[in-house]
């Protein structure tokens, strides 16, 4: 046999050796290498069963609450309390937000309308419910307070207080030790020298439109001490007020907060004019009484509204027809 023979027998000998005898061979050797050293390589692919399809199960839904409610329900047990908004328990067609080109969203999938509280469980038949729940625990309202102009007589002063409630270390709100007394100055026994002593003394705490006297302290560690200490700061303003000084004496007409007729020059000029041609002395004018005198109530009026609130149209008018009535003939010789 030639050697060509040879290598084409060797060559289809090496053909012929099944791909199983390589694996065989090579995973016995590699296994009885050491661990340390190339992993085995398993060519065999596993065998995974075919799963079978999900079957899905449609689910039934429940058409909404608002079509099977009747119209005569109780609505305090479909919304007894605060909550959030939900569409199909609200038989309303309630629309909320803003569409460009077509109308507002509607109520199903709305986050705007689950944005905003609502009162839904504040409505008329659920007040009237909890009031007469609560009625039992509520006593008599006290004869002699049925109207404001009442409970301002027998009650003129009012204390706020505010309470705090939060999650915290501690409980104690800095805040909370605010104290604020208001008080009408009518309900104090004060002459014309008092309140306008009382006044200047407390500043822009008082408010001459509603006639209320406003006092905050906060300076105190605790609300007691707050409370007590602004109810000093009141009587020391009522004595001191009530308290006549020397100095006082000297008050002139430049330092009075708001125009007097009766201490001006205007009465003074107003009697020589009804007076003449009769000359009048200082007696005659503090003794003079325009009470029954309508041309010179109107002319008291307007003077007095013209220096205490400023000059503009109305006042200028009002003061220009009293002067105008003023000085007619007949007004004169009356």
């Amino acid at each position: 046999m030639s050697v060509m023979q040879k290598c084409v027998m060797i060559r289809r000998t090496a053909n012929a050796i099944p791909i199983n005898y390589y694996q065989r061979t090579w995973c016995s050797t590699k296994a009885a290498a050491p661990t340390d050293e190339f992993r085995v390589l398993n060519l065999k692919k596993k065998f995974v069963p075919p799963q079978s399809k999900k079957k899905y199960t449609k689910t039934l839904l429940l058409p909404p609450r608002e079509t099977a409610m009747p119209v005569d329900q109780d609505w305090t047990n479909v919304w007894p309390g605060p909550k959030t908004f939900h569409p199909a328990s609200v038989p309303l067609a309630l629309r909320q937000g803003y569409d460009q080109k077509r109308a507002p969203p509607g109520k199903y999938g709305n986050a705007e309308l689950m944005k905003i509280p609502n009162f839904l469980h504040l409505t008329p038949p659920a007040v009237k419910k909890h009031c007469s729940a609560i009625k039992k625990f509520c006593t008599e309202w006290p004869k002699g307070l049925e109207t404001d102009e009442d409970f301002d007589k027998h009650f003129p002063m009012t204390i706020i207080t505010t309470d705090y409630c939060h999650s915290s270390p501690t409980i104690k709100d800095p805040k909370a030790r605010i104290v604020t007394i208001k008080v009408k100055l009518s309900a104090f026994d004060l002459d014309k020298h008092a309140r306008d002593k009382m006044i200047r003394l407390v500043g822009e705490r008082y408010d001459e439109e509603t006639d209320i006297l406003t006092i905050v302290t906060d300076r105190c560690p605790t609300r007691k001490q707050n409370y007590d200490y602004g109810i000093y700061v009141l009587t020391a303003l009522y004595h001191e007020s009530n308290t006549f000084e020397e100095w006082e004496k000297e008050k002139q007409e430049a330092d009075m907060e708001h125009y007097i007729w009766d201490n001006n020059v205007s009465k003074k000029a107003y009697v020589a004019l009804v007076e003449w041609p009769k000359k009048v002395s200082d007696d005659d004018v503090k003794s003079f009484s325009i009470e029954n005198d309508l041309v010179g109530q109107k002319y008291k009026d307007a003077v007095t509204e013209l220096l205490n609130n400023g000059e503009d149209t109305y006042t200028l008018n009002k003061y220009k027809e009293a002067v105008v009535g003023m000085l007619l003939p007949q007004n004169a010789q009356a």
